[in-house]
């Protein structure tokens, strides 16, 4: 029988949001972290409010709505909320019901404002990347360092003069026309007049400047989740000393390995890494004046492999790794089940399960 094409809206609904998010969406493990970690911020919201007036947007909502912006690639807040309002998924996850009212845009920014200037998406990181090591999901061994240019809210018109006094008043005042052709520019003697912080400067040769900020992450080689954050000044090396900050703060004092690419082979950036009981793997930067500053104590193992003839190398694994061949037969699958069980009907079944850990987890 053919359905009817009822353009009529029901007036009720008996289904709230919770039950049209399907059990396994990837987002319910996510929310269920974030809340946990939001319940512990709980008293640092506390101090940031006041005891009376007019209640703002939760920040434990706001939290919420901008993990979803980072998550699904939202391009504006003011595009954010507006799926918010008619995205059921979405007001699951910030903890609107289906009749709530979403909040304005500008209301939105004001209030998210607030809270970053407190910090809290700093503490907030720090303890869903604590959930991850209590989980096991970490690595405390190995780490990979990484940093990029975050591009600032500032205009390139704003970079101007910082001894300048006075200018001729622009066309239009909203958008005016700036002419620096011929102009020498520098961060020594310019300063955006909207966003002084920020410093004019470019990805690579033959790459366009830019008012921008340092974005530095260190990244967990095990399962690639970001264990820190840091955002400094873009100067030319701002990136070496922002992953030296945040290795210095990795938790435990076992020696540590940490990779990255040429921009980290300095002298200074080994020598600290050295200081502090972590080895550096980073790419070597044979172009440079005075060669790579990684010696043989990082290389051999490489300069090894490289050698013509016959050489012994020595590699540490756990008794528990197995080593695959290239292509696995019956007689090799029949004989790891008759291992696995003699050891269950043994009473070894923990071997097992460290087998098991050792080979699928890392």
């Amino acid at each position: 029988m053919r359905g009817t094409d009822q353009q009529q809206g029901h007036v009720f609904s008996y289904l709230s949001a919770e039950q049209r998010v399907r059990k396994d969406h990837p987002l319910r493990p996510i929310c269920t972290m974030v809340d946990k970690a939001l319940k512990e911020l709980s008293p640092e919201f506390d101090k940031m409010y006041a005891k009376v007036g007019r209640p703002s947007i939760p920040p434990e909502q706001l939290l919420r709505a901008l993990l979803l912006q980072m998550l699904y690639s939202v391009r504006s807040e003011r595009l954010l909320i507006e799926e918010i309002d008619y995205s059921i998924l979405f007001r699951w996850f910030v903890g609107l019901n289906l009749d709530d009212a979403v909040w304005d845009a500008t209301v939105f920014t004001k209030n998210r404002d607030r809270l970053l200037e407190a910090e809290v998406a700093k503490d907030f990181l720090a303890l869903v990347v604590e959930q991850a090591r209590g989980q096991g999901w970490t690595s405390d061994e190995h780490f990979t360092v990484d940093g990029s240019l975050l591009e600032a809210w500032a205009s390139a018109k704003s970079f101007r003069p910082k001894n300048k006094k006075g200018s001729p008043p622009p066309d239009d005042p909203g958008n005016p026309m700036v002419d620096y052709r011929g102009e020498k520019r520098s961060n020594e003697t310019h300063e955006s007049k909207s966003d002084p912080e920020a410093q004019m400067a470019r990805k690579g040769a033959g790459k366009e400047a830019k008012l921008s900020y340092s974005g530095n992450l260190p990244v967990e080689n095990r399962n690639g989740l970001i264990v820190d954050s840091r955002v400094w000044a873009a100067t030319g090396t701002a990136e070496r000393y922002a992953a030296l900050e945040m290795l210095q703060e990795l938790p435990g004092s076992r020696r540590v390995t940490v990779g990255g690419d040429k921009g980290f082979d300095t002298a200074d950036f080994v020598r600290e890494c050295r200081n502090m009981w972590v080895t550096p793997h980073v790419a070597q930067n044979l172009g440079r004046r005075g060669g790579s500053a990684i010696d043989s104590r990082t290389t051999r193992q490489m300069q090894a492999l490289q050698h013509d003839g016959p050489a012994l190398v020595e590699v540490l694994l756990s008794r528990q790794e197995l080593s695959m061949p290239p292509t696995i037969t019956l007689e090799q699958m029949k004989g790891f089940s008759l291992f696995m069980l003699r050891a269950v009907l043994s009473g070894r079944g923990d071997e097992i399960i460290d087998l098991a850990r050792t080979n699928l987890l890392r």
